[in-house]
């Protein structure tokens, strides 16, 4: 039989024993509890509003384009889902003037030549993305139930009234009209009846409702109306050449996404949304 001092020593090893046991489980149990929590705060899944979001691209343009872009938009989100395309149109004079402002925009498209100028001696575009993108023709429109004007020298008449045009600084159009008007030796004698559009959409409605007898507007604006027809276009050699150009803005904070939509806007299926809506592919 052992002694009472041997077992007393060994039941208090036991229990010293089992108490360390226990408390390096219960520690165990704790770093990989906390292991746990700091896993499933860290799941990407829990992030994916941030992943998933939406590119934003905002189209500054003008709104002869716009019944292109309506297609356009359908077309280019069904294959690339993050992108959202918002499209901002206006005059491009004014246009050019947001931008020199500092107001958002990825993409400039504009009427003319001169808008994109200005902004490129500015530094405000980058300049190796700038494309010459379509071309346009001036035509003279006049209300459907008019007869009596069916040319440039029709206009002379005394029975004319009023005809529309667009701001000279704003609205690229009225550049390429005076240009034409003056080859033809028309300018002068018109002037007196010309009633001031803010963009061609109002000349459009001036002549829609006969508050003017006819008006100079784009041919692709003149096609979306029932309300006008075209009795006379521009002659090629009376003024130069109507290009649409195209740059990504310098202050893009999406100009790759902003890229690859300016190259799309340059494949063949754009380019016979395009064409459907009057545009000519610029060779």
């Amino acid at each position: 039989m052992k002694p009472l001092y041997k077992i007393w020593k060994s039941s208090k090893a036991k229990v010293a024993l089992r108490f360390v046991a226990c408390s390096i489980l219960l520690l165990v149990l704790f770093i990989s509890g906390c292991s746990g929590v700091v896993n499933q705060t860290s799941k990407p899944e829990d992030k994916g509003v941030v992943y998933n979001k939406p590119i934003e691209l905002l189209i500054s343009t003008a709104p002869s384009l716009k019944g292109s872009f309506e297609e356009i938009k359908g077309l280019y989100t069904a294959k690339n889902a993050q992108v959202n395309l918002v499209f901002n149109y206006g005059p491009s004079g004014s246009l050019q003037n947001q931008i020199e402002q500092g107001g958002a925009t990825d993409i400039f498209i504009s009427q003319g030549k001169p808008q994109m100028d200005a902004l490129e001696q500015k530094g405000l575009i980058k300049k190796d993305s700038r494309v010459n993108l379509l071309g346009d023709e001036l035509v003279l429109i006049v209300n459907k139930s008019n007869t009596s004007i069916n040319s440039f020298e029709d206009l002379t008449k005394t029975e004319v009234k009023k005809i529309g045009i667009g701001e000279a600084e704003s609205v690229p159009a009225a550049k390429t009209a005076k240009e034409t008007l003056e080859t033809l030796k028309l300018w002068d004698t018109l002037q007196p009846k010309f009633v001031i559009g803010k963009d061609l959409m109002q000349i459009m409605t001036y002549v829609e409702t006969d508050n003017a007898e006819a008006g100079f507007v784009w041919d692709t604006i003149a096609i979306i109306s029932d309300k006008v027809k075209i009795v006379a276009a521009a002659p090629a050699n009376s003024h130069k050449p109507v290009i649409l150009p195209a740059a990504v803005v310098a202050a893009s904070k999406n100009s790759d996404e902003a890229s690859k939509f300016l190259e799309y806007l340059q494949s063949d299926e754009a380019m016979k949304v395009f064409e459907k809506n009057g545009f000519i592919k610029v060779k």
